[in-house]
């Protein structure tokens, strides 16, 4: 385990508990500077994360994920194995993140949102067959939001509260419901004005 420079470390906080796939190796768990656990915070072996990482309390992070600069990560919030994560995400409480999920930088997902990787739960081969959903970068998903197996949330995309996304969001759209069907677009919105955006928008 190595760290490049100041973390604190609240009471209860284990770091490098090894996974069962990683009994009998020597796996490394590698932290950048100005880290920050709060209690009871539980990090498997086998992390690379960077820069202004911080936990909540009862924060559960699975092994072998690769994780960015300034990134926060909510109480109560899950993360499996084999995830990877930008530079500035945030994860608000009580959020799940399944394996192989990608969250792309700046993306946001508010308290009690879930990913979901099995399309067909407990079926023979499921273990083989796990994709996870891409969250690309700015995107923006509300509270309560559950997303299902290799849906992608397109650039600067918004997701309402309660919604469940069966399928891929475009960028700069708006969806909300069960299914989520688009009803905007982020461009639309009065509190969002962004050059870049009508640029990656035009793009697609």
């Amino acid at each position: 385990m190595s760290w490049q420079g100041i973390y604190t470390l609240e009471p209860f906080v284990i770091v490098g508990s090894p996974a069962k796939s990683h009994q009998g190796k020597i796996v490394s768990t590698c932290f950048g500077d100005n880290i920050w656990l709060r209690s009871h915070t539980v990090i498997y072996a086998g992390n690379y994360i960077g820069n202004n990482f911080q936990t909540g309390h009862n924060v559960l992070i699975r092994e072998d994920n690769q994780v960015g600069n300034d990134v926060s990560i909510g109480s109560g919030s899950i993360l499996e194995h084999h995830i990877k994560i930008g530079n500035r995400v945030r994860l608000h409480s009580n959020v799940f993140i399944p394996e192989f999920s990608v969250l792309e930088d700046d993306c946001w997902l508010g308290p009690h949102v879930v990913l979901t990787n099995a399309k067909y739960p407990r079926s023979p081969s499921v273990k083989q067959n796990l994709i996870g959903p891409l969250i690309q970068s700015h995107a923006k998903i509300g509270a309560n939001v559950t997303i299902l197996p290799g849906v992608k949330i397109g650039y600067y995309a918004l997701v309402g509260a309660g919604s469940v996304v069966t399928q891929d969001v475009s960028p700069g759209t708006v969806v909300v419901g069960n299914p989520a069907r688009v009803v905007n677009t982020i461009s639309n919105l009065p509190y969002h004005q962004d050059t870049l955006l009508t640029q990656v928008i035009n793009e697609e």
